[in-house]
């Protein structure tokens, strides 16, 4: 489109107190011939937004560039249709953060020391106001992706257990049709081997009550059923997937718009147990998941010989909470002994019945069955090391009782119960990546990954045709979840979203919210890409990556990159990209080494183009540059949080917005410092094991390559403390002024950019 740019510059929030707003105009009207550019008290204000629509339907504007709050804030404000927009921010990261006397001398008047920083607080208003113009200036309109497939909106579930079968009924509720795959033949999961649950409102055991669900699901006319079946193959992505369903020699095709995988558990394997807890040396030592399976009907008798039971032991956390066996706890192991102690009691009220445990854990309201064991004389005794021991027909359990600071013969047992706890079903299979680097030991196919692969396993849960591999990534203890803090449901291939115990271990009560949230993420998401927006973390967003396959080289960095899978390759190594599972992160951006990959709004020309915007005083002057690359989902919102608490910081300062640090091409820090430019800071997520990097990888990829950044530094014979990379957490913003003065200090000592002024 021919861009007519206008210019718009707020002088409230005492942005006018600390700028020369005309001087601030002239940057766009003559230095960048901006043919609009006005200013307003409160541009937030009906009257200031009334203003920009004016000159929009008035003047014809379609590139505006608004100077005044973060772009964090007021964004509904400051979204006008089929119009480029970037907002400067001069209030939050130029004035709140600048203060009088920040340069001054000890010769300096208090007036001129004034005058000295107000001259910075402009120099820095009056380069963001370059940069953002820079920006427009290489940026285009979005255009919504629209995939040549129609777009489906029907959710497939994939587990008919207590999960699976709510998210369905859940979705149903809300107008959605739904296919529900179950691999056994019938409905239920693990609960239809439950004969009594523990749940809300936990004021006492209740009879199990799966078959109104079941009844509900099977007599909806909104879901399909398929029981005794499979998920065969899985192609595509948000809003276009197509699922080939297998059950009895047949196949049956549907189009989907989102996935739940809601495929369950399973118990831990008890011969895997140290020795001393009994399993396997006595019939009558059994795991609390047989207990259920065994007594679903009837009367509670003696595993091994079937008579009467007298004394019973539940031994909680067995091989839970222990790096050598699960290393987490599995929830619902401590009320699911309540209850089956209650059982028990509820049989025969004069049985001794002990539950030994570490800590009793009962989440949430679960604590009212707690009481009422107690009320019916379970004994209780905590001791981190119990010892079953079984002799023949004998079995005894020894405890050291912490609280009574004794050891305990608990004498014979006619049972005892051992809780194992909950594994995700994605933790089964071969690790497909694992067996591909056994088949190939070439070296260089090692070195082609930037950082180790994900574990992905051949568990045919969904059978994914992508190139990254079969099935969802396995995480922490191989749960499939994508981010442990802010994105709960949503895994590392959009538009599929795990909910139950295939998330984490819980209750019942847990997992039917877990299976509405999950369904909330799927709709949001089918609504989303019909329209051809971004799903999450950038909600909304028009954009994604464009491909000028014409310069390819098949490298594969890009495939191999993506932290989603959102890069398909074809059989001679082209990328193939898949717009609706992209989440506009831009790593694939930063991982080309030819520079073929860019958004409308965000490429590697734009950003180079806002760093030579800069205006880089003289080495006289004495007044050296820094520019800070700030992840946009941590650091710069902690940079606008230590603006807000009005924390000052070095003026040297000038930051760009990264969709996220994984987005960096190297090519920027030649530009940067080739511009005279004095240091590069890089503000990126914690990553590792417990990364909060929004895009999974993005934080460690953008070190491994700055790791590399030492050979450009020594071709430009520049020293490499120029260039830093630090770590950074959204409430870190108190840290980051010493950070950043601390930063300016080295450059200082470092010197001059030698390319300074060329």
């Amino acid at each position: 489109m021919e861009k007519k740019t206008a210019v718009y510059i707020c002088s409230g929030c005492g942005i006018g107190d600390a700028l020369d707003i005309e001087e601030l105009g002239k940057v766009a009207t003559e230095e960048y011939s901006a043919p609009i550019c006005q200013s307003h008290a409160y541009l937030c204000s009906r009257e200031g937004v009334e203003l920009i629509k004016k000159d929009i339907e008035g003047e014809g504007a379609n590139t505006l560039v608004i100077a005044a709050c973060s772009p964090r804030v007021m964004v509904d404000v400051f979204d006008f249709e089929k119009c480029i927009v970037d907002r400067v921010n001069i209030r939050e990261q130029v004035v709140w953060c600048q203060k009088p006397a920040e340069e001054d001398t000890q010769e300096d008047t208090q007036e001129d020391a004034r005058e000295d920083s107000k001259n910075d607080t402009q120099l820095m208003a009056e380069d963001y106001l370059r940069m953002g113009l820079a920006k427009v200036g290489g940026s285009e309109l979005p255009e919504p992706f629209k995939p040549e497939e129609e777009i489906s909106k029907d959710i497939m579930v994939v587990g008919g257990g207590l999960t699976g079968m709510t998210a369905a009924l859940e979705a149903s509720k809300a107008g959605y049709n739904v296919v529900l795959v179950e691999k056994e033949t019938e409905l239920g999961g693990f609960q239809k081997k439950v004969k009594e649950i523990a749940t809300l409102p936990y004021k006492d055991v209740q009879e199990n009550d799966l078959r109104d669900l079941v009844t509900s699901v099977t007599e909806s006319d909104k879901i399909q059923v398929f029981t005794g079946a499979k998920v065969a193959k899985t192609v595509g992505g948000p809003g276009v997937f197509q699922v080939s369903i297998a059950r009895n020699g047949s196949s049956a095709d549907h189009n989907v718009g989102a996935i739940v995988m809601a495929a369950g558990w399973l118990p831990y394997d008890p011969s895997r147990l140290d020795s001393k807890l009994g399993y396997g040396a006595s019939p009558n030592v059994i795991t609390n998941t047989m207990f259920e399976e065994s007594y679903l009907e009837g009367q509670i008798t003696r595993p091994g010989d079937g008579k009467d039971i007298r004394n019973v032991a539940f031994l909680q956390c067995a091989g839970q909470r222990d790096p050598e066996h699960l290393s987490y706890c599995s929830s619902t192991c401590c009320t699911t002994a309540l209850k089956q102690a209650l059982r028990v009691k509820a049989q025969n009220p004069d049985a001794n019945v002990y539950v030994i445990y570490k800590e009793l854990r009962t989440p949430g309201q679960a604590e009212d069955i707690y009481r009422r064991a107690q009320e019916a004389g379970v004994t209780f005794i905590r001791c981190q090391d119990p010892e079953v021991k079984a002799d023949g027909d004998s079995l005894t359990v020894e405890a050291e009782d912490e609280l009574l600071g004794e050891t305990l013969d608990l004498g014979e047992m006619d049972m005892v119960v051992l809780a194992t706890g909950m594994v995700p079903v994605t933790s089964i299979g071969i690790d497909v990546y694992a067996k591909e680097m056994a088949e190939d030991a070439e070296e260089e196919k090692k070195d082609e990954l930037a950082v180790p692969p994900d574990i992905i396993r051949e568990s045919e849960i969904l059978n994914l045709d992508y190139r990254q591999g079969p099935e969802l990534p396995a995480l922490h203890n191989d749960f499939p979840d994508s981010h442990f803090i802010c994105f709960p449901y949503e895994t590392r291939r959009t538009g599929i979203y795990a909910a139950g115990c295939v998330r984490r271990p819980m209750g019942i009560a847990s997992a039917k919210q877990d299976a509405a949230g999950a369904v909330m993420k799927a709709i949001q998401c089918i609504e989303l890409v019909s329209r051809g927006a971004a799903v999450h973390p950038r909600a909304g967003d028009l954009t994604f990556p464009e491909f000028a396959m014409q310069r390819c080289t098949q490298c594969k960095r890009c495939t191999v990159e993506c932290p989603f899978g959102a890069i398909n390759e074809d059989e001679e190594a082209n990328p193939l990209p898949n717009p609706t599972r992209c989440r506009r992160c831009g790593v694939c951006m930063g991982a080309c080494p030819e520079r073929i990959i860019s958004f409308k709004n965000y490429s590697v020309p734009i950003i180079g183009d806002m760093i030579k915007a800069i205006k880089v005083p003289e080495e006289d002057e004495e007044k050296p540059r820094i520019l800070v690359l700030a992840c946009e989902n941590d650091a710069y919102p902690a940079l606008d949080m230590a603006g807000i608490r009005r924390m000052t910081y070095n003026p040297w300062v000038r930051v760009i917005p990264m969709r996220c640090l994984g987005s960096m091409n190297l090519v920027w820090i030649a530009d940067t410092l080739s511009k005279g430019i004095d240091g590069v800071l890089l503000l990126a997520c914690q990553h590792g094991d417990d990364y909060q990097c929004h895009f999974i990888h993005g934080s460690e990829l953008a070190n491994i390559r700055l790791s590399k950044v030492s050979e450009t530094l020594e071709r430009l014979a520049l020293e490499s403390e120029r260039v830093r990379f630090e770590v950074i957490s959204i409430v870190d913003y108190e840290k980051l002024p010493a950070l950043l003065d601390e930063f300016a200090e080295t450059i200082e000592k470092v010197g001059p950019n030698p390319f300074k002024g060329w």
